[in-house]
């Protein structure tokens, strides 16, 4: 028997999403019992090649399930103008000698909750589509989850790819809209919030320097994605699903969440995967989703120092 919690990451690897995976990695409060992987900041062939590097880099054991390729309904942009056409920087790394496993990842997805029942962490830090097949095959599945963390959405519809929406949940809202409507309560952290939690690029940099294998693979395969964001964001640079990391591991680390209900847009030429926020109760609808604003920043620092071995 272990008092270890059992953790199981939904992603798309995706520079943020292998920090997050890091930090992940170094928690020994959590028992990591697999990585699911989706198309999403780029194609499913890459984002399994790079979950599976990321653990031979980090010398973790655990299964990689590979899923969905494409959105339920409709395609959508992929982000390797910003995370590089691998989504790894193009650095062009040595694949992993290990393989991905037969079992696909909406399927691990159900079996891992019911061998973990009650128990089970599930973190999202990227498109739902895995979740929302998963559902669609047995939409009992929150039923079996302890805690549900999201990287997603944008509150006040301030968004990364288009004026109102956050990509994970413009990439595939139809999964989205599947996922918010199934599980009764779901943490997120979203794209705002990531904004107002930024680092010094100047600090990055030395957290980079690090002694450590971790720090050198993940300096090479950043390095595109924080010259982008030098050059699009200032001075600070931002780890979306990092932050989601940190408030899955580390919830005691929030300083204000708010529960509020929440809606997928799924139409409009402007609107469409707009996470739109009842933020005064006029609808009355259940308040379903804990909204984080705040997170303790000194703390958010040493989970991501921590995980590159830059302590």
């Amino acid at each position: 028997m272990t008092d270890r919690i059992p953790l199981l990451i939904d992603t798309d690897p995706g520079v943020d999403d292998a920090l997050a995976l890091l930090m992940a990695f170094n928690d020994p409060r959590h028992e990591l019992v697999g990585l699911t992987i989706a198309a999403g900041n780029v194609g499913l062939k890459h984002t399994v090649a790079n979950a599976l590097k990321l653990c031979e880099v980090a010398g973790v054991e655990v299964p990689v399930f590979a899923g969905a390729a494409a959105p339920l309904l409709h395609p959508s942009p992929d982000a390797g103008y910003v995370h590089g056409q691998d989504g790894f920087g193009d650095v062009g790394y040595e694949p992993a000698r290990r393989q991905v496993e037969a079992e696909h990842a909406a399927l691990a997805i159900l079996r891992l909750s019911h061998e973990h029942a009650g128990k089970l962490l599930l973190v999202a830090l990227g498109p739902l589509t895995n979740i929302a097949l998963a559902l669609k095959l047995d939409p009992t599945l929150p039923e079996r989850v302890a805690r549900f963390v999201v990287m997603g959405g944008a509150v006040t519809c301030r968004g990364n790819i288009t004026p109102a929406a956050e990509f994970n949940i413009y990439f595939d809202p139809e999964a989205a809209h599947i996922v918010f409507e199934a599980f009764e309560r779901i943490e997120l952290a979203d794209w705002e919030a990531v904004i107002a939690h930024g680092f010094l690029h100047d600090d990055v940099v030395q957290w980079l320097q690090a002694d450590s294998d971790r720090a050198r693979f993940y300096e090479r395969i950043s390095e595109k994605t924080r010259l982008w964001s030098a050059d699009r964001r200032g001075a600070h640079w931002h780890a979306a699903d990092a932050l989601a990391m940190a408030f899955a591991l580390e919830p005691e680390g929030a300083l204000e969440v708010l529960d509020r209900a929440l809606a997928i847009e799924l139409e409009g030429q402007h609107g469409r995967g707009a996470t739109i926020v009842d933020w005064r109760g006029e609808g009355g609808a259940p308040a379903r989703v804990a909204i984080l604003m705040r997170y303790d920043q000194e703390r958010f620092q040493g989970l991501i120092r921590g995980a590159l071995a830059a302590v």
